[in-house]
């Protein structure tokens, strides 16, 4: 367990770095803030000109230059009316400052040489801990100050830093390796999706092979949950706003939400966000017993939120999606077995998959109260559950304060795809205010009534965004149960073409999914197109493969032949398909 990342402070202390360095080549620059970033760092701030990528350079060097001096960092505790008077000429940080004092947090100052910024804190002690080899700047962009549109454009600089250059060379190439799997690309040259301008932005159309794709990674999840006792119901794309004005989510996220208009009702509605609100009308459609809990209820139903454009990212930030989500209502004494139930899910669907994970436990930020419903007490309790569950399991996780769910702490599952890359994924969350807003009571052995404990669940989260990230894990090389196409028929000539229409009605009746090829071009293009296409298994039929009524087989990946009769090839997919088998 650990409060930070690792690197978190050495990468803090670039960001002081960065600021100090854009000063000093750029004077006049208003500097906004330089958090963290799971790679490196960035800083955002108002330059008194435009910045160029050259600019980047130059600011590396001045920072080199500073690793290389050996500042200490130094810590000064300052009021706030001292904090204004120092920060006269930078007009983002006096609204920090104000901003911090209100909250009444403590403010510290930290002086790095000739630079000194609002900061909290998290830094090496000298800055000639920094490895000048080990960092590079990497990237302008624009951004609004505090996230508002209404507000200031920024620039924003990033840059990455790692423990040595040999780290820095690996991200590098991890890079190169990720543009080559981005699952946009891929995509489209894989043909599984579509964005198309007349239907809109964030709105993705599936072809039938994306379409199979994102059914199987949903039918993988109902399996799981029908396995730990979930039954799956479907709700309704809108809703009233009432239901989200009780929820708490109108007040969180109403700017977030996609209003729907009626010709003939002036109410206000909604499509929706998540499904939770909806899951908690099931609950109270009937009169509960204790002896009716756990009541676990799935739904793959669609949600929509109306997510800014310029965020909006290839399937994994969209404007209409799925999850595959679920509610559990169960009694306090259920919770550690609940838990367990979709522990054990998620780690089965993360080892299929063959991703590598760790969990992070999500807790409200203290110091922001406001961004959550309930209060103190009921935060403490929850919290302090799911740590004694994690810590019972001997689950090795990371403290993530301000990540929780706004009504409830949560275990957030960080799956690792094979650059290497970290993805929040799953997710359990325990939930004792929804409950209660809602009014939800079940009656208990000596005839009272109780309000029951919520917990909300996803085992790959969004299948439309964890098929992005799937697409980009495998680069396109989708193991034989998930592959959109298993077999790839390839006719070496016309007079072959019905032999091999007869060969994939036999495979289709086997469970195998096939196309044929009878195209008037060589073999060899069309070996070519198959092996784009990423298909696992390619068999070409001629003269020699009909007279002995066996297989040309060639696996993906491979350049050599193999001869294989068709019970065989048929036996051999059908069992990598069921048991879902990484390989070819």
């Amino acid at each position: 367990m650990s409060e930070h990342p690792p690197l978190y402070n050495e990468r803090h202390s670039a960001a002081h770095l960065l600021a100090a360095a854009a000063l000093e080549l750029f004077p006049g620059t208003q500097l906004g803030t330089g958090p963290v970033t799971a790679t490196g760092f960035y800083y955002d701030m108002l330059l008194p000109r435009p910045i160029v990528e050259a600019d980047l350079g130059k600011l590396e060097t001045i920072m080199c230059r500073l690793m290389t001096e050996g500042h200490q960092f130094m810590c000064q505790p300052v009021t706030a009316q001292a904090a204004t008077q120092f920060f006269h000429d930078q007009p983002f940080k006096q609204e920090l400052v104000d901003k911090f004092a209100q909250q009444q947090r403590a403010l510290t100052l930290y002086k790095t040489g000739s630079f000194t910024d609002l900061c909290e804190g998290g830094h090496v002690v000298n800055t000639s801990q920094l490895d000048p080899k080990a960092f590079r700047l990497t990237k302008l962009a624009g951004a609004y100050w505090q996230a508002d549109e209404t507000r200031p454009q920024l620039t924003r600089i990033y840059g990455v830093l790692f423990q040595s250059e040999v780290d820095l060379k690996n991200y590098f190439e991890q890079q190169a390796q990720a543009e080559l799997r981005d699952h946009r690309k891929l995509g489209k040259e894989l043909d599984l999706f579509i964005f198309s301008e007349l239907i809109g932005p964030g709105l993705p159309v599936y072809t039938p092979k994306g379409a199979k794709l994102r059914r199987l990674i949903q039918e993988l999840s109902r399996e799981q949950r029908e396995l730990i006792g979930y039954e799956e119901v479907h709700t309704p794309n809108i809703n009233k706003a009432e239901l989200f004005k009780i929820s708490g989510h109108y007040d969180k996220y109403k700017n977030d939400m996609l209003a729907v208009h009626s010709n003939y009702s002036t109410e206000e509605y909604f499509l929706k966000p998540m499904n939770c609100p909806q899951h908690t009308q099931v609950f109270a459609a009937q009169l509960r017993s204790y002896k009716d809990l756990p009541l676990r209820l799935a739904d793959f139903a669609n949600l929509y939120r109306d997510e800014k454009p310029g965020e909006l990212s290839g399937l994994t930030r969209l404007r209409a999606f799925s999850q595959d989500d679920a509610h559990c209502f169960c009694r306090e004494d259920q919770i550690t077995e609940e838990f367990s139930r979709v522990l054990k899910a998620i780690e089965t669907e993360l080892t299929i998959y063959g991703m590598e994970y760790y969990v992070r436990l999500s807790i409200w930020d203290p110091a922001h109260k406001e961004k959550f419903l309930g209060d103190e007490t009921v935060w403490d309790k929850a919290q302090t559950l799911l740590q004694g569950l994690l810590d019972d399991r001997k689950l090795n996780y990371v403290i993530g304060e301000g990540e929780a769910a706004f009504y409830g702490p949560k275990m957030d599952f960080i799956a690792k795809d094979s650059l290497g890359r970290e993805w929040q994924i799953s997710t359990i969350q325990i939930d004792f205010n929804m409950p209660q807003r809602f009014g939800l009571e079940y009656i208990t052995a000596d005839g009272s009534s109780q309000t029951p404990v919520m917990i909300h669940s996803a085992l790959v989260g969004s299948p439309e965004r964890f098929l992005a990230i799937l697409i980009e894990h495998y680069g396109g090389n989708f193991p034989t149960w998930l592959a959109p196409v298993h077999v790839s028929l390839l006719a070496v000539s016309e007079k072959h073409n019905q032999y091999c229409l007869q060969l994939a009605e036999q495979f289709k009746v086997a469970g195998l999914r096939v196309t044929v090829n009878t195209d008037n071009e060589t073999v060899g293009n069309k070996i070519r197109k198959a092996t784009k296409d990423k298909t696992p298994y390619l068999v070409v039929i001629g003269d020699k493969e009909i007279e002995s009524q066996q297989l040309a087989l060639r696996k993906r990946g491979s350049k050599d032949t193999t001869t294989i009769t068709l019970a065989d090839f048929i036996g051999y997919v059908q069992t990598k398909i069921q048991q879902r088998d990484l390989t070819v």
